[in-house]
């Protein structure tokens, strides 16, 4: 620890090795260490506060020493050198001296690719995890250990509810009922597959038909498991249906962020406008985007904006650095956006009262994936 030089991220460190520079986007910089949105840097009060608690232990530096510094989006972070250009080029054709916009990782992005960086905006990633980043504001509270405060690249405060467990468990159904299409002798492709059950869950109960399941391959911090057990549950009376079944398990791999976002749409009373869902849960169109439109009881948009994903995010932002005018919401909603192709859902009353009578059961049966976590090996 005593002989620590500088601390940075991935985003931050290759942007070091391009251009010499020790800083990093607000964003990214989030990550590491709380940042104070009035000034836009490290919260000085947090740092001091955590140099005292080191203090006796003597190290020779302070914890800002160590940290990068983080700009906004919009700012120069230095210029590409000689050697940063030589190792993006050994052919010596990329010249040096190419302005460089503060580094941002998937998480800020992500956030501009989907045009989600305005106030009372929130864009869902669901894939191997699943995560919902809110644009607050203000700040909340009280601390949730639920939500993970973060910023946008142009530093307003983000809410942030991840989670752990996904598609993963969704996903080995339906390759079990491949299985079954196999061993009956069709030839059904992946896709198909999919679709196929995916739009079955559309005509199944409001509420599943009383079914209950886990997704949690592995631990999920917003219920305090520290370990998963894939789980499926139904009583005598439930009605054991197709597609109450996938409608069942599509809910599942949304349970965890409705946990989680709860605690910033109904216990912080925070007020959105729009949501974009984007990963491959949402392949299928119109299908599990009503169903988290249903679970956040908001208007849900999908549509081709994250189709290039972060690498096409850190362009844009490479691209306002240019415009140097209007903040980052304004010029991506008046100058990237304005026109795109995106389908939005509002939810289904119907729906919404279904997922919540869900959920109940969800909340009410975690005991039983404690148990099973304690008695299965």
């Amino acid at each position: 620890m005593a002989d620590i030089d500088y601390l940075t991220t991935l985003a931050g460190y290759v942007h070091w090795r391009l251009s010499g520079e020790r800083v990093t986007g607000v964003g990214d910089g989030s990550g590491m260490f709380p940042i104070d949105v009035a000034t836009g840097g490290f919260d000085e009060r947090m740092l001091a506060r955590f140099d005292e608690l080191v203090a006796e232990r003597g190290y020779p530096w302070r914890l800002g020493a160590l940290l990068p510094s983080v700009l906004p989006a919009g700012e120069q972070a230095g210029v590409l050198t000689a050697e940063g250009a030589a190792l993006l080029d050994p052919t010596g054709r990329l010249q040096a001296g190419i302005p460089l916009a503060p580094p941002e990782g998937d998480a800020g992005t992500g956030m501009v690719a989907t045009n989600s960086v305005a106030r009372r905006t929130a864009n869902v990633s669901a894939g191997t995890s699943i995560f919902a980043m809110v644009v607050l504001e203000g700040p909340l509270s009280q601390q949730h250990e639920e939500i993970d405060l973060v910023t946008t690249p142009a530093g307003d405060l983000v809410g942030m509810a991840h989670c752990n467990n996904g598609t993963i468990d969704l996903s080995a159904w339906v390759s079990l009922f491949g299985e079954v299409a196999a061993a009956l002798g069709a030839d059904v492709d992946t896709n198909t597959l999919f679709e196929t059950l995916y739009r079955a869950a559309q005509g199944g109960d409001a509420d599943g038909g009383g079914m209950l399941a886990y997704n949690y391959l592995a631990g999920e911090h917003v219920v305090g498991l520290e370990a998963g057990r894939p789980l499926f549950v139904r009583t005598p009376e439930s009605r054991f249906t197709l597609a109450n079944f996938m409608r069942t398990h599509l809910f599942a791999s949304l349970g965890a962020l409705r946990v989680g976002m709860d605690v910033l749409l109904r216990d912080e009373g925070v007020q959105l406008d729009s949501m974009f869902a984007h990963g491959g849960l949402f392949k299928t169109k119109g299908v599990a985007q009503g169903f988290l439109a249903a679970a956040m009881d908001t208007p849900v948009s999908v549509g081709d904006l994250a189709g290039e994903g972060g690498a096409w995010g850190m362009a844009l932002l490479a691209q306002y650095l240019r415009v140097g005018e209007g903040s980052l919401a304004e010029w991506l909603a008046a100058e990237v956006f304005a026109g795109a192709d995106v389908v939005t859902l509002d939810p289904a009353p119907s729906d919404v009262e279904g997922f919540d009578r869900f959920m109940g059961r969800y909340r009410a049966g975690l005991p039983v994936e404690r148990a099973a976590i304690d008695l299965l090996g």
